[in-house]
């Protein structure tokens, strides 16, 4: 476990506003409730913040890693379901969609191997992640893999009522593989999956998925 680039300025701005609320409050207070309660609170904002930017250490070792598609992120499965992909398929796709509350690492893994072909940004809305409509209305990232054997993954990362910041670090034309970080995205959010129709989906509406870890379908 190590904390993760996209937290650190965060965090240390973080810490040393804290500490320094908190030195003026233990000197103005005398050691007042309100200095123990701001002291306690303190403690429990920048835990949160460690939390929220770990960078689990992970690697995913199943025996069939070439039919496997790999869960991009941890979270709950809110959307399981045949849906038609406008933004660039332009076909029926089966759609499998994570959403990551505040207490997930936010950091987004590559969900197969194969090369990236298509990489776009679109500014929108910050409805709330577990929505619907934020999948087509947020401001996203879409990334589209193609695998070894011709097939096309696409991945959306969407930014959630409180995310603002969307972070990806593949290229276009780049290869790309299961264990390699695929981006970040600052505070509550989501990433969606646009799977073949044949993909035999591994998880249940409801299930929590560990990023990098968890199989979520099999081609």
């Amino acid at each position: 476990m190590k904390i993760h680039k996209e937290g650190n300025k965060v965090i240390i701005y973080t810490f040393i506003t804290l500490l320094l609320l908190n030195w003026i409050l233990y000197q103005v207070t005398n050691h007042s409730l309100l200095f123990y309660f701001v002291l306690l609170l303190s403690i429990g904002i920048f835990s949160l913040l460690i939390n929220f930017f770990r960078c689990p250490i992970r690697i995913f070792n199943d025996h069939h890693r070439e039919e496997a598609i790999v869960a991009p992120a941890d979270g709950t499965i809110v959307v399981i379901e045949e849906v038609m992909e406008n933004e660039y398929l332009h076909e029926k796709r089966l759609q499998v969609s994570i959403f990551m509350s505040l207490f997930n690492a936010h950091v987004n893994w590559v969900p197969c191997d194969g090369k990236v072909i298509h990489l776009t940004h679109q500014n929108g809305r910050f409805w709330a992640a577990y929505l619907p409509k934020s999948s087509t209305e947020n401001e996203r990232s879409t990334i589209v893999i193609e695998r070894p054997d011709g097939e096309q993954i696409l991945v959306r990362q969407i930014a959630g009522a409180m995310a603002k910041r969307i972070a990806t670090y593949v290229k276009p034309e780049q290869k790309c593989h299961i264990n390699q970080q695929l981006g970040f995205i600052k505070f509550g959010s989501r990433v969606d999956l646009f799977l073949p129709l044949h993909a035999k989906v591994e998880v249940e509406m409801g299930a929590y998925v560990k990023g990098n870890q968890t199989k979520i379908a099999q081609l």
